[in-house]
């Protein structure tokens, strides 16, 4: 395929839900345009665009995939986007790559939550879009009321410029409403060719061409004009209008057919390259802006070879044998294989590899990209998934983008412990590939914990982690972080002594404990007078103290929010030592923490749940029903955002349960707020698990 220039290049992101058709219809597109010799099948893991051995397993996308074709002289790049919310996160990146959207809707299930969620990133993007009606060949399925549906939830107009031949089993083709012909796949061949207008749908066309019209006339006063002195709109005058609407997002065309039996392809890549803007088109209408990194001003770029290099790093895959590969929108200027550059979002100056055009897992060698080119490019090392590259003589950075915040979370240990590091560095390493994966190690809980947008998006990382990494892990629920603070003022004595051959141990101090409010963490107050202990054992009293406090009295949690001041003790000349003194004030500390009324504190969340109006209130009872207070309900949309407290313990597995209140359409969002008293008989049932666990730990070592 020939390198071309900006204006004859579309790039396309194809979204909808799972299940819906995408990748089937892009393996359609493809056959069609002559990229593929035969269409692939998803569920015999055969697609350009499925082909990682998780997607392929699962039978659903899990990350985006490129793909390039050649219609008419225009370069179509389609990018894939997963349907599945746990990979919300890629198809929001995917969007950020593309000048245009087709949006796949099957007809056997209308919209979906799924598509919900993506609509309001296009809305966000204000990307022009098409819409493709899918699966009409199944049985009971109609144009006209997906389309209503379409419509309504998403709250804009859609124009069918395309009406099926045939319904259902008996789906033939469609026809083509601006050219008035019909396109139907041929005899003992997937392949299309064009046909009149059967008779008998003639005058339904000719009324559905006629609403066309109207559609297209009132968006444009000049073509209101027009058709209301001629009664009609030519093809050409329809076809302008069409991409013009389009542009503006004043409504959608509409096309339809069935993409496992390739109807109607042929006109949908026509309406891709007709109606959805090219780079060039699409900055001219609205410039790219980004800041300078070093000044903060507006600089803005257009899709103009001459114009200084920037580009935006939109998916970033890492391969045991192949390396990192980072894949690339090429905004502005161009990109030459080996080229050196400055990434503005990191500061820090890059030399790439070779560059590359991309159909699935095929890597083509070019030696640039140019301007509004997608493609890939080779051996980056610190640069990341919504990262800008540009000309360091240029600078520009672009806006990164807001994913969401992964929801579920799993602790996770290798099955062998010779696996640690292997685990901690492959986890790492999916985390750059996924930038809505988190990974860390909880250093009050000593777990480290995996955490995800959903079942499925963990489910394939430890899937990955398994081929690619070679380690196994088990899983299960995070431990809560509980701490241990004391309600009341107390004090005691910590006295070590010990007396061996030789020198001996000695150390005396006299402790007080305070309670500090809620936060406030820990502090300590030397008030010896009169040289009671050496000041250079002081040191070591602290350090005694802070040792203690990792380990509380009630569950073994560490203690926070209070004060320990050291105010009394003795010493000996020859026998007290800075470890001498430390024993002593563990076992001071621990002795008056007995009597300072210790209880336990558990981490409280604030949480958002963005839900539709009819389960607000059952999802308000749920919440309630997990000791969360409510602390406002705000219209969010078309949907209510309600903002509470709950306590971490209570959400550890909430995503099943708002899944099912809501049929999927909710999803929620925490942060950490702070710690709080844990009720008394909640409390009481932590401290019994605890001392279970400890026995049967001892009982295992004996």
């Amino acid at each position: 395929m020939k390198a071309c220039t900006p204006d004859m290049i579309r790039n396309v992101a194809v979204v909808s839900y799972t299940g819906a058709g995408k990748t089937s219809l892009v393996e359609a597109l493809l056959y069609q345009a002559g990229t593929i010799p035969a269409m692939g099948s998803v569920p015999h893991g055969t697609t350009v665009c499925d082909y990682e051995p998780e997607e392929i397993h699962h039978k659903v996308s899990v990350g985006a995939s490129v793909a390039h074709l050649d219609w008419k002289g225009v370069r179509v790049n389609l990018v894939d986007a997963p349907g599945a919310l746990s990979f919300l996160g890629e198809a929001q990146m995917a969007l950020r790559a593309v000048d245009g959207v087709l949006i796949v809707v099957s007809a056997a299930s209308g919209v979906r939550t799924e598509l919900e969620k993506i609509w309001a990133t296009i809305k966000e993007l204000a990307l022009p879009c098409l819409l493709f009606v899918n699966d009409l060949d199944k049985e009971r399925t109609l144009l006209g009321p997906v389309l209503e549906e379409c419509e309504k939830v998403l709250e804009c107009k859609g124009l069918p410029v395309a009406m099926p031949i045939g319904e259902g089993a008996q789906l033939e083709g469609v026809v083509d409403l601006l050219a008035g012909v019909a396109w139907r796949p041929a005899k003992d061949s997937p392949k299309v060719q064009q046909g009149t207008i059967p008779a008998d749908l003639a005058g339904v066309c000719a009324e559905a061409r006629k609403k066309l019209a109207e559609g297209v006339a009132e968006t444009d006063d000049k073509l209101l004009e027009r058709y209301l002195a001629e009664g009609d709109l030519s093809a050409d005058d329809l076809g302008r209008g069409l991409k013009q609407g389009t542009h503006r997002q004043s409504f959608m065309p509409v096309l339809c057919g069935s993409a496992l039996r390739n109807v109607g392809s042929t006109l949908l890549l026509d309406m891709l390259v007709a109606c959805l803007p090219s780079p060039v088109e699409w900055t001219a209408q609205a410039p790219l802006t980004g800041l300078h990194p070093q000044t903060g001003e507006p600089v803005t770029r257009r899709a103009d070879p001459s114009e200084p290099l920037s580009a935006f790093i939109f998916k970033t895959i890492i391969d045991p044998f192949m390396g990192r590969m980072s894949y690339v929108r090429v905004l502005s200027g161009s990109l030459a294989a080996d080229a050196a550059f400055y990434n503005a979002t990191r500061s820090v100056k890059e030399k790439g590899g070779h560059v590359f055009w991309i159909l699935g897992k095929k890597y083509a060698q070019v030696p640039m990209l140019g301007a509004g080119e997608i493609g890939a490019i080779g051996k980056l090392k610190d640069t990341q998934t919504g990262d800008t590259i540009c000309d360091d003589h240029h600078p520009i950075r672009y806006p990164s983008p807001h994913l969401a915040k992964p929801v579920m979370s799993f602790a996770l240990e290798p099955k062998s412990k010779a696996d640690i590091e292997k685990v901690s560095l492959g986890l790492h390493k999916l985390v750059e590939e996924d930038p809505t994966l988190e990974f860390v190690r909880n250093n009050e809980t000593k777990e480290m914990i995996l955490s995800g947008m959903g079942q499925l998006h963990v489910d394939v990382t430890f899937e990955k982690l398994r081929r690619k990494y070679g380690v196994d892990v088990n899983i299960h629920t995070p431990k809560v972080p509980y701490k241990e603070t004391i309600r009341k003022m107390a004090q005691a004595q910590g006295k070590y002594k010990k007396q061996t051959g030789g020198h001996g141990q000695f150390g005396d101090c006299w402790l007080q404990l305070d309670p500090l409010p809620r936060g406030k963490g820990f502090a300590f107050d030397n008030k010896i007078v009169g040289g009671a202990i050496p000041r250079n054992f002081i040191p070591a009293v602290e350090k005694g103290v802070v040792e203690a406090m990792q380990e509380g009295i009630l569950a073994g949690f560490p203690v926070v929010d209070l004060r320990v001041t050291v105010y009394d003790g003795s010493y000996h000349t020859v026998d007290s030592s800075e470890m001498s003194f430390k024993i002593a004030a563990s076992m001071g500390f621990k002795k008056a923490l007995e009597t300072a009324q210790p209880i336990l504190l558990e981490p409280i969340m604030t949480v958002e749940v963005v839900t539709p109006d009819d389960a607000v209130g059952a999802v308000i009872g749920d919440l309630n029903s997990r000791r969360g207070r409510i602390l406002g309900v705000n219209a969010k949309g078309s949907t209510e955002a309600i903002k509470a407290l709950v306590p971490l313990v209570e959400l550890l597995k909430y995503t099943p349960t708002l899944n099912s209140i809501t049929g999927g359409r909710g999803s929620y969002a925490m942060e950490f707020h702070s710690y709080e008293e844990v009720p008394r008989d909640q409390a009481q049932r932590i401290i019994d698990e605890h001392k279970a666990a400890k026995a049967a730990k001892q009982a295992v070592h004996q």
